[in-house]
């Protein structure tokens, strides 16, 4: 083999012996990102401004006592909130807290109760993508 040969085999084996796992907050912007693709044919891509505007926003159709996710999650991410009976609630944003959004089944847990609390329905996996990318962007 030429030198050449022998270089090229050295790289295909690294970059094939190199994990390449994608961490449980990307899988589940994968997820989401495949599910709005199929909702919306022109989807772009997660938005971290739609998903302040969406955490921000108050809506009308969910519970009266909730009608923004910062009721209880409080105006800042990066802080503490606290649902409306008193318990605490750790700061959503992923500087932290880094240990958010790692398990897909207490995320979906999470979105499914707190959409329906908040919006008066299930958030769209666009929604749920830019207030993802939101909260592992600050």
């Amino acid at each position: 083999m030429s030198r050449i040969d022998i270089k090229t085999l050295g790289i295909v084996a690294l970059i094939l012996s190199t994990p390449v796992a994608a961490g449980p907050r990307d899988a589940l912007l994968t997820q989401y990102a495949a599910e709005a693709r199929v909702a919306t044919p022109a989807f772009g891509g997660f938005s971290a401004a739609r998903g302040k505007t969406l955490h921000n926003q108050n809506f009308a159709g969910g519970k009266a006592d909730t009608p923004a996710c910062v009721s209880c999650h409080g105006n800042d991410p990066r802080a503490a909130g606290r649902t409306r009976s008193g318990k605490a609630v750790e700061a959503m944003a992923v500087s932290a807290t880094p240990t958010r959004f790692l398990d897909a089944a207490k995320v979906e847990k999470w979105f499914r109760r707190n959409c329906n609390e908040v919006l008066g329905r299930a958030c769209t996996a666009q929604e749920k993508g830019d207030w993802l990318t939101y909260m592992s962007q600050l």
